[in-house]
């Protein structure tokens, strides 16, 4: 595989999806062939399995083998194909995201989790991780003023703090390809920070 493929983590309301687009021309403006997707989501059926764990109740269980679920589709049928075409995809939210949501967040056994990463990835990881950390209750005031909450988005602040604490805790086990952002600033500072990751990664490019 010749591509690249970075991810864009953190909580709701991080700032993530914000950004995503600036990294997309800083590439382009360089001349990467760039593709942009998403998790949960990236294919029509990941969409489709996106919209129930979204909008359906159901056990923790039952939601991340829904996202892993989608995940594999969206690995063979996006994320490979993209990689082997020599693109840059960049994507929002990867199986960090499981490990932080389902794990942190709902309980789940990491070793359950680490067990349906080896067979639905079967390698495929990013090779940068953007992680956009904010306060729980910093970003919960975000997503007040921008849109209505889904079913996740709806959990308390506890929740929330847990999810930061699991993404902290993968940041220290994977720091060469995890990077902390701070999103607590603005827009323009956020961005900053991240074009320092960029060009310190990419000096080539």
């Amino acid at each position: 595989m010749t591509g690249r493929f970075i991810s864009f983590e953190g909580i709701d309301g991080a700032g993530k999806s914000t950004h995503i687009q600036a990294v997309a021309d800083w590439f382009r403006a360089r001349g990467a062939d760039v593709q942009l997707s998403r998790e949960p989501g990236g294919t029509p059926l990941a969409e489709a399995l996106r919209d129930l764990v979204l909008r359906e109740a159901m056990g923790s269980l039952t939601e991340v083998l829904l996202m892993f679920a989608g995940r594999r589709d969206h690995v063979e049928t996006v994320i490979k194909p993209a990689l082997a075409a020599g693109k840059t995809l960049l994507c929002d939210r990867f199986t960090d995201a499981s490990f932080a949501y389902q794990g942190g967040g709902r309980g789940l056994p990491l070793a359950v989790l680490d067990t349906l990463a080896d067979w639905v990835q079967e390698g495929t990881e990013p090779e940068l991780t953007l992680w956009f950390d904010l306060p729980a209750e910093q970003a919960a005031a975000r997503r007040a003023s921008a849109r209505e909450a889904d079913r996740i988005e709806q959990l308390d602040l506890d929740f929330f703090e847990r999810v930061r604490a699991a993404y902290a805790a993968r940041a220290a086990q994977a720091p060469g390809r995890i990077v902390r952002i701070d999103a607590s600033g603005t827009v323009a500072e956020v961005g900053a920070a991240v074009l320092n990751v960029l060009q310190a990664r990419y000096p080539a490019c």
